[in-house]
């Protein structure tokens, strides 16, 4: 039996339709592929963790993606390194995305993880684990007043 493989969703909505890349480990987390999304999600809330920053965003009603879904983008700049660096901050980033969002993320809401300069690579997996809950707890916590 093979692995389900990497693909693109169409969804269409009223602004037409958007690809959404699937994720090949995980049909049911798509990939943010959409500069938009990326641009929306920095302008929302956000956790600093020791190896990430994760930024949140509870999608619009109006928007193309079904409300049941959770999606998640991941960026690593030319700070975190070189290509191999930068790409082994992202396979480290999707794989504590893929074994933590399916029980803390919350539905209709998207998430995105951006790599640190060296922090991301070397940090121990299961602290990045740990981190990312506590991150997704925080941005979820009910915000404090002034």
């Amino acid at each position: 039996m093979s692995a389900p493989k990497a693909g693109t969703l169409k969804t269409a909505g009223a602004e037409g339709s958007a690809a959404v890349s699937v994720c090949a480990d995980d049909p049911n987390i798509p990939t943010l592929t959409k500069r938009r999304d990326f641009l929306a999600a920095a302008r929302a809330r956000r956790a600093p963790a020791p190896a990430f920053l994760l930024q949140a965003r509870k999608r619009r009603d109006t928007e193309t993606a079904p409300p049941e879904q959770i999606r998640i983008g991941y960026t690593c700049s030319k700070k975190v390194g070189n290509a191999v660096a930068r790409n082994r901050a992202k396979r480290r980033l999707r794989a504590i995305a893929r074994e933590v969002l399916p029980t803390h993320g919350k539905p209709g809401w998207d998430y995105v993880l951006i790599g640190r300069a060296e922090k991301t690579a070397n940090r121990d997996y299961l602290k990045m684990k740990a981190d990312l809950v506590h991150a997704i707890e925080q941005i979820h916590a009910p915000r404090k007043k002034p």
